[in-house]
């Protein structure tokens, strides 16, 4: 199997942007429309499925979380809210809430951005000798400093970097042409998307709860989500069951699964795939014939195996497996989300798909710069012996472990209140708490035309100004309520936001109880 373009293979001039046929002119007079103007642009005639798409991490509740910010600016009005200020655990968005930037990377960018600072001649006593050299090293390897395009796949000894760094990670070779650069990994993710999805027969299976990027974008481009449900009461587990009967419904309804989309770790809910359950998803997708797109873009905080590590041991029976991997530099440790850094890899991708990958790769012309160096400097970080490793040392273990130690108080936390379960997160910097919402509320949410689960979180930001994300912005099972929140408040004030939440949660308990 090979996946499908959206045209026949393509030739040299569709590769280069050029085409045989001339340039028209400018219409005449009499070539003029006769039929009557049509109005305005509306959201009734423009895309549907622009104006059908969802993305709740920046929907309803953030817009909302902005107007209090810009009271809370206001000496004039501040006063008039029940806090002091908002709180966004609604992304996971590592340094809009205060963690600091790894030196290293910023470093080397501010030599990378102004090279004349590499010539100064106080740049030695300003700057460690390894940032020095990696700067210049950058430098004469792009050519045109981080102010002109790269190649449309991003520079090319970024892309060995990142492929030395697949192969020391897996222990299984990666090749470079194999290796696309990306605004974050939403980029990649799109571009996948766009290369599966031929029409509305072609569905794309995604995890509930999913990240919305998916539910977003796949009817966007016309195709078909198909849910398969993560288990709750199992650590949000994967049952290999429930995706073949997915598979069987779809074919019910002539449509043709054609990836299936794993998130891992997980977002929302933030677990960790077990080896075990990962080799009967490459098993599933070999015997299916369904292209394995495996979104790895978070955090570790356990053990953790790449999917193309685990597709590559289980040997070769499995090597026509085609698999299409995600990475970004937002999140976690290094939490550069404002570079829009990322990368995908393609393996056991046909050769002719892998040209139509990089025209549309050429139509955006090439990824950021920026982001391509800190995607370097994520896969090739100081090492011990070298000026600069000490600090990055320090700083990434101390980030690293802060975040685990306010992952597990939240937690526990959450687990305290009333009618409220939360699964610990394994390997990424989200909770996804269930909240079992008494009668009476989900009546009220119904009355006033929300989601009892938006309904909560809406009541929860009026009350503490902490901006969550419902549950149902990401798919949960019907009669579920949930929220997802992200750890990411400094360490010195999460006890502070889970006494806030515990509060209100209280509260609004009593205001709806039976």
């Amino acid at each position: 199997m090979s996946l499908p373009g959206r045209a026949a293979s393509p030739s040299a001039s569709l590769l280069l942007g050029t085409s045989r046929r001339p340039l028209s002119t400018a219409p005449s007079a009499s070539a003029a429309p006769s039929g009557p103007i049509r109005g305005r642009l509306t959201t009734a005639s423009m895309n549907q499925a622009v104006v059908g798409a969802a993305y709740a991490v920046r929907g309803e509740l953030v817009m909302k979380a902005d107007q209090y910010q810009r009271v809370l600016a206001d000496p004039a009005q501040r006063d008039t809210l029940p806090f002091k200020e908002i709180i966004y655990c609604n992304i996971g968005n590592p340094q809009q809430l205060q963690q600091k930037p790894i030196t290293f990377f910023r470093q080397v960018l501010s030599c990378m951005e102004y090279p004349a600072l590499l010539d100064h001649p106080a740049a030695a006593q300003i700057y460690p000798q390894d940032v020095l050299q990696r700067a210049r090293h950058l430098l004469a390897n792009f050519s045109g400093g981080t102010g002109a395009y790269s190649h449309s796949k991003g520079e090319r000894i970024v892309r060995e970097h990142v492929a030395g760094f697949l192969q020391k990670r897996d222990g299984y070779a990666a090749e470079p042409e194999d290796i696309y650069l990306s605004d974050g990994a939403s980029g990649s993710v799109s571009k996948a998307l766009n290369i599966l999805i031929h029409s509305r027969r072609d569905g794309v299976m995604i995890p509930i709860p999913q990240y919305p990027l998916y539910s977003a974008t796949i009817p966007l481009l016309g195709g078909t989500q198909l849910n398969y449900y993560l288990d709750e009461e199992n650590s949000w587990g994967l049952q290999v069951s429930e995706l073949e009967s997915l598979v069987e419904d779809a074919h019910k309804k002539n449509v043709n699964p054609r990836a299936l989309v794993i998130i891992n770790p997980g977002n929302p809910t933030g677990q960790c795939l077990a080896e075990s359950n990962m080799q009967e998803v490459i098993d599933f997708c070999r015997r299916r014939g369904i292209v394995l797109l495996a979104d790895e873009t978070n955090a570790y905080t356990k053990p953790w195996l790449s999917f193309k590590k685990v597709l590559r041991d289980m040997g070769p029976k499995y090597k026509d497996v085609e698999l299409i991997s995600f990475h970004s530099v937002s999140k976690g440790v290094i939490g550069e989300c404002g570079h829009r850094g990322g990368f995908m890899e393609l393996v056991g991708i046909d050769e002719e798909v892998k040209q139509q990958f990089y025209k549309l790769a050429s139509i955006s012309l090439c990824p950021n710069l920026p982001g391509q160096v800190v995607v370097d400097l994520m896969v090739r970080p100081p090492v011990a012996g070298e000026p600069s490793y000490d600090l990055y040392h320090q700083e990434t273990t101390g980030i690293f472990e802060s975040l685990k130690r306010r992952a597990l108080r939240l937690t526990e936390a959450f687990n305290k209140l009333e009618g409220v379960t939360c699964n610990e997160a394994e390997g990424a910097m989200y909770l996804f708490p269930r909240v079992r919402l008494p009668a009476k509320a989900v009546h009220e949410a119904v009355k006033q035309k929300k989601t009892p689960d938006s309904f909560y979180c809406l009541a929860l930001l009026d009350q503490t100004g902490i901006c969550v994300v419902p549950g149902s912005g990401f798919g949960q099972k019907d009669g579920t309520y949930h929220f997802r929140t992200t750890f990411l408040p400094p360490e010195d004030k999460i006890d502070a936001v889970a006494k806030s939440i515990a509060k209100f949660h209280h509260d609004f308990m009593q205001k709806y109880r039976d």
